[in-house]
């Protein structure tokens, strides 16, 4: 083991420390502070001073008594009561009604529902509505009448897991192909312009609570005329709702199947068939945050048209969106949506009952709609909203005037209407505002303009140029009440048909006629006399102009009806 000399030099100064830690003695030590005088230190005089004052005076003591005796009052406090809120009484209700009105140009109208309960969950209804008129439009030489009857009958039931109803129907519609110039009257003196429309449909519902299942829905509808033309219709659609993390996620399954014939086209006696079935399945995911709500989907459609052996898969996205930027006083939205709509002979005839039994039928395929728009209130009473919209649509139908072969069947002078198919592009802007002025009188007020942009038609046959509508809704008294509508339709376009005899001996756009603007005049009035008994006015066309709404047809001018409505139940 070595040592080296820096550590004996440590060992040495140790011990010598030691050593001296022990010589050392006991020794006093002063600590000498140097005074500071405070007035605390000061010594205190303490002598009470003699008062020296020559007069002396004495307090003397204050008697008194008190003299109490009661006093009659006639004063009895009442108990409290609570104000009570006055409870308006409930309307009765009744299970049955039965409408009666009669008016000008000898119009009906009836209308009667009944309901029975079959058990505590179970109602059975029957509902009877007839429209009717039997013409007599000034300028028109042939029969105008019309008449529209539904039956419908209906049963539900509403347990607690398990709402669903089904229901039948039938319907008879009569029409007349009136729309012709009155010089072709020599002409066709045997011309009979009546036709008629048949309906028969079926359908049904299930909303279940407590499964993945949210709702399912399915129906069938038959419908044709007297020319020979049938067409049957069949949509189901199913929705199911599942919750994932806190989001809603919804998918519908689309079926959506037609097929119908015509007995033959408009220019030859050949019949005309069609078969489409579109399948697609459509989802979205619901996302809310706070003042956010988002609504992201898509969806995806198989077209098949059987008839000529034609098919094709569509996209389309299904995106939504709103924003409360300033609670309930602006909202601002926006979306970009498309569809692979289904057309048919009975939606088209609705729109329009003087198309002629000749029609092509085919989907519309709406690529996208894409708008932006707000919506909110500028006060407690006054509400609003805005929007402007771009739409690609391909094979959008639009209604084209028949030529006039002058021969052939009742619908071949120029008296009936085609459906012809393009790309229709538009751009539309759309307002509305919403008085509440009071709790019982409600107005409201839109318009909306458009502008078309077409591929292979001239124009976008009798499509408005713009739209406007106001209503009002007044409950002047618990007995009185009115109401009104004006709606304003803007200038159309429609083609003139005419025979190519330089060309392929086939009918061509010869020219472009131009349908005027219109504006319709609605008013109602009602009294009440109970419960059970009402009675009612009505005005339509309060202007009493015979505008067309479609060309040559001329509509019913200034119409007056009266009527009454009981409300009953059997067997009280």
């Amino acid at each position: 083991m070595k040592i080296n000399s820096l550590s004996v030099f440590i060992l040495c100064l140790f011990f010598t420390a030691f050593s001296f830690a022990q010589d050392l003695g006991s020794e006093t030590v002063e600590v000498v502070k140097p005074y500071t005088p405070s007035v605390s230190d000061a010594p205190k005089i303490k002598e009470t001073p003699k008062i020296t004052d020559s007069v002396n005076l004495e307090k003397r003591p204050v008697q008194y008594s008190i003299f109490s005796f009661p006093v009659a009052s006639t004063f009895s406090p009442a108990k409290g009561r609570a104000t009570t809120v006055e409870r308006q009484r409930p309307p009765k209700l009744f299970d049955n009604y039965i409408t009666l009105g009669f008016g000008t140009y000898t119009s009906a109208l009836a209308e009667f529902y009944s309901n029975f309960e079959v058990n505590r969950t179970d109602n059975f209804g029957i509902f009877l509505n007839h429209n009717s008129a039997q013409g007599g439009i000034d300028g028109v030489i042939y029969d105008d009448h019309y008449y529209d009857t539904d039956l419908k009958l209906n049963y539900s039931s509403r347990n607690r897991d398990l709402i669903w109803n089904i229901d039948f129907g039938a319907e008879h519609q009569q029409y007349n192909w009136y729309g012709l110039e009155p010089t072709l009257a020599s002409e066709i003196p045997d011309f009979e312009p009546q036709h008629n429309f048949y309906s028969v449909y079926t359908g049904g519902e299930v909303n279940w609570d407590k499964s993945f299942f949210d709702r399912a829905e399915a129906r069938y509808r038959f419908f044709g005329d007297d020319q020979g033309s049938a067409e049957h219709r069949i949509r189901v659609k199913p929705t199911l709702e599942l919750p994932i993390g806190g989001e809603l996620f919804k998918t519908d399954l689309i079926f959506d199947y037609v097929n119908g014939s015509f007995d033959r086209n408009y220019f030859e006696e050949e019949n005309i068939n069609y078969s489409i079935m579109n399948a697609g399945l459509q989802s979205s995911l619901l996302v809310l945050r706070d003042d956010l709500t988002l609504n992201l989907g898509a969806a995806i459609f198989y077209s098949y048209d059987s008839e000529n052996s034609d098919g094709g898969v569509y996209v389309y996205p299904q995106v939504t969106a709103s924003y409360r930027m300033a609670g309930d006083y602006f909202i601002g939205y926006a979306g970009l949506e498309g569809e692979l709509r289904q057309n048919s002979y009975y939606e088209l005839a609705q729109q329009n009952p003087f198309v002629s039994p000749t029609l092509d039928i085919k989907p519309t395929d709406r690529q996208y709609d894409a708008y932006v728009g707000a919506k909110g209130k500028l006060s407690n009473s006054i509400g609003y909203n805005v929007r402007t919209n771009y739409t690609a649509e391909d094979f959008k139908p639009l209604f084209r005037a028949n030529p006039n072969t002058r021969e052939g069947e009742d619908y071949m002078y120029g008296n009936s209407f085609d459906v012809v198919y393009d790309i229709v592009n538009t751009i539309s802007a759309f307002g509305e505002l919403n008085f509440d002025v009071r709790r019982n009188l409600n107005l409201r007020l839109n318009a909306s303009y458009f502008v078309y942009d077409t591929d292979e038609q001239q124009e976008a046959w009798n499509l408005p140029e713009y739209e406007a509508n106001a209503m009002m809704d007044w409950q002047i008294t618990p007995k009185w009440s009115a109401g009104a509508n004006l709606f304003l339709v803007g200038e159309r376009k429609e083609a003139v048909m005419g025979y190519n005899e330089a060309g392929e001996g086939e009918y061509t756009v010869s020219g472009i006629s131009d349908l005027d603007a219109y504006l319709d005049l609605n008013a109602k009035l009602g009294y009440r006399f109970n419960d059970r008994l009402s009675i009612f006015a009505r005005g339509h066309n309060l202007l009493g102009d015979n505008y067309e709404k479609w060309r040559n047809y001329p509509v019913l001018g200034l119409q007056v009806m009266a009527g009454a409505t009981y409300k009953f139940d059997f067997g009280r």
